[in-house]
């Protein structure tokens, strides 16, 4: 049987392509909304820190309604480190939107994502976005798109992918870039007539994947997929079965069902082949899954989630001010926080170490972990996490390390001081191109020689600089790279920062902290410019004696402090160094917080 009445479209793309802002429109237009209803902008992005940032983080279901024929769209994130959610949805379509900046055309992500696409067997519609800019290069971009379906050995039928300009700003649509369109109809045309709707057997007993997990304090798990075959009715009972783990197999029932309808779960009594719903009341169930109808139990095989890259260790909080602020401060906490994560984040790994105190938690880079980091401290977690490490594999005798393929756009004078610093971390330049008064350059480069950049990079190119990776494979290991070339300024004693102490310690280097902040003996308080640490006392305050000098009462003027964002202190802290995490504080801190204690350890260890 064939679904005339349904289409599953996911839309993919790099990131700040402008996915959300169309799905947006496709919204509006597609029914979900009153005429004058008042929508706030980028309506998927439902998460607070996918607002604060904007990014997506999670992907995302919804449905619009277009000539009696309702479309499951599913939103996917663009960062390179949340790969693991595209990949996973993919399973739940049947066809691609990819879309493409008209300005900045096919990115590393891209690349990745439509290579996952492709490898599905999925139709692709292309979109050029934002073909409004002024910078637009509406007639380079496509062949771009072209040569890239033509590296990624795309089909015949994929290769001949049709061509939708669009402005999803103002949500319209059209053919020929000439010839602006009114409305986003050409491309729910096309998602009619190129997107295959679902095919199946009605009559079959029950069959479906469950590709995405969603959990409620009342109702548990909810389990998301596309149903395979079969119909599935409310209270009905399945078997969950697993193909890559045999030894799963527990009955369960599907207490409520839900189906997609703009932003909303509508329940409903049954659904069939090709619908897209949500299950709950089955305990344990997990992505990968497959439920079944017991008359006939057959799972089917999940796709294989790309490896994490990069690791870091959480630990229990254990500095002077330990407690302080959490809400959950204990190891079983924190280790009954990271497994829960596992049933919604497929490409996050969690191992127990040889203490009970920390775990090794493993990810597709630093966004990925400071993202759970983030959500965990706003969670009222209390815990410290150590500085990022590459994982590296023994492939035939031979040390590998994860290799990412780096694009970056700058300013014309900004590139000289980006190739030393490339050279510096080991990046080796695989393409150079103009693109207007910019540069764009190509790098292959080792996944650690990132690790701290980011931060000088929009130091070096006065903002103006775009940084995207992904990552591209494993390669020989590329030798040592310099992991910082500057020192900490360590308070020397616990107390409260003062102004006094505060002047004298800034002609040191740059202050973290301002006047009237509590610190500890061995807290980092500020960066050094030379690469050996500093011992200040931020806590001095000026001796008080009967007589008065001219000039010595003038005010004392302190220099801004740096604010470090959780992400720049991720990228700051060396390996002898940890970064405090509370949900009202971050510090930086050494491992070992006894200025005496500290020096002999480095002593011994030169």
């Amino acid at each position: 049987m064939i679904r005339e009445d349904l289409r599953n479209v996911a839309i993919i793309a790099h990131v700040d392509h402008g996915k959300t802002t169309l799905v947006d429109e496709m919204l509006k237009q597609g029914g979900v909304f009153r005429t004058n209803q008042v929508v706030e902008d980028r309506v998927m992005d439902s998460n607070a820190l996918e607002r604060e940032r904007g990014i997506t983080i999670l992907a995302k279901n919804t449905a619009a309604h277009y000539k009696d024929v309702k479309i499951n769209i599913v939103d996917t994130p663009g960062h390179a480190d949340f790969g693991g959610e595209v990949e996973r949805v993919l399973k739940m379509v049947n066809g691609v939107i990819l879309l493409v900046d008209a300005f900045e055309g096919p990115m590393p992500q891209t690349r990745f994502v439509l290579q996952k696409a492709l490898e599905l067997g999925h139709r692709v519609i292309v979109v050029i976005n934002k073909m409004d800019r002024p910078d637009a290069r509406l007639k380079e971009v496509p062949d771009e798109i072209l040569e890239l379906l033509l590296d990624l050995d795309a089909s015949e039928e994929q290769l001949d992918s049709p061509v939708i300009f669009c402005s999803g700003r103002d949500g319209t649509a059209t053919y020929d870039p000439d010839f602006p369109g009114k409305d986003l109809a050409p491309l729910f045309d096309k998602i009619l007539d190129q997107i295959p709707p679902p095919e199946g057997e009605t009559d079959a007993p029950f069959q479906m994947l469950v590709s995405s997990i969603d959990y409620n304090n009342f109702v548990g798990r909810i389990a998301i997929g596309r149903i395979e075959r079969g119909m599935l009715r409310q209270n009905q009972e399945v078997v969950v079965c697993d193909y890559h783990h045999p030894d799963v197999r527990y009955k369960g029932k599907a207490v409520n069902l839900y189906q997609f309808d703009g932003l909303k779960r509508i329940p409903c009594e049954e659904a069939r082949m090709g619908d897209i719903v949500c299950i709950s009341g089955i305990e344990d169930i997990s992505i990968g899954n497959t439920l079944c109808s017991p008359e006939d139990v057959s799972p089917l095989p999940f796709v294989k989630i790309s490896e994490p890259t990069m690791e870091m260790t959480f630990s229990v909080n254990d500095s002077p001010f330990a407690g302080k602020d959490g809400k959950f401060v204990t190891s079983r906490h924190l280790r009954e926080r990271l497994y829960r994560e596992l049933l919604k984040d497929v490409s996050l790994r969690v191992e127990d170490t040889d203490t009970t105190e920390s775990f090794r938690v493993c990810g597709r880079g630093e966004m990925h972990l400071s993202i759970l980091i983030e959500t965990m401290r706003r969670e009222g977690f209390e815990f410290q996490v150590s500085t990022p490490k590459v994982l590296l594999k023994t492939i035939d005798g031979q040390l590998m390390e994860p290799m990412e393929d780096l694009v970056i756009d700058v300013p014309e004078d900004c590139v000289g001081s980006v190739m030393e610093k490339m050279g510096m971390r080991k990046a080796e330049l695989t393409h150079m191109a103009p693109q207007g008064s910019r540069m764009r350059l190509e790098f292959s480069i080792p996944s650690r020689g990132l690790f701290g950049y980011r931060s000088q990079f929009m130091t070096d190119t006065k903002g103006e600089g775009v940084l995207n990776a992904v990552f591209a494979g494993y390669q020989p290991y590329k030798g040592d790279i310099p992991r910082r070339s500057y020192g900490s300024l360590i308070a020397f004693e616990t107390g409260e920062s003062v102004t006094y102490g505060l002047y004298n310690a800034q002609e040191r280097g740059e202050l973290f902290i301002g006047a009237g902040v509590p610190v500890y003996e061995g807290m980092v308080v500020g960066q050094s410019p030379k690469t050996d640490d500093i011992a200040v006392n931020v806590c001095k305050t000026k001796h008080l004696t009967n007589t008065r000098a001219s000039g010595s009462d003038d005010a004392l003027r302190l220099v801004p402090p740096k604010r470090m964002s959780l992400e720049m202190a991720i990228e700051f802290i060396g390996e002898d160094e940890l970064l405090e995490i509370t949900p009202q504080n971050m510090r930086i801190r050494k491992r070992i917080l006894n200025n005496s204690l500290r020096l002999k350890a480095a002593s011994k260890n030169k």
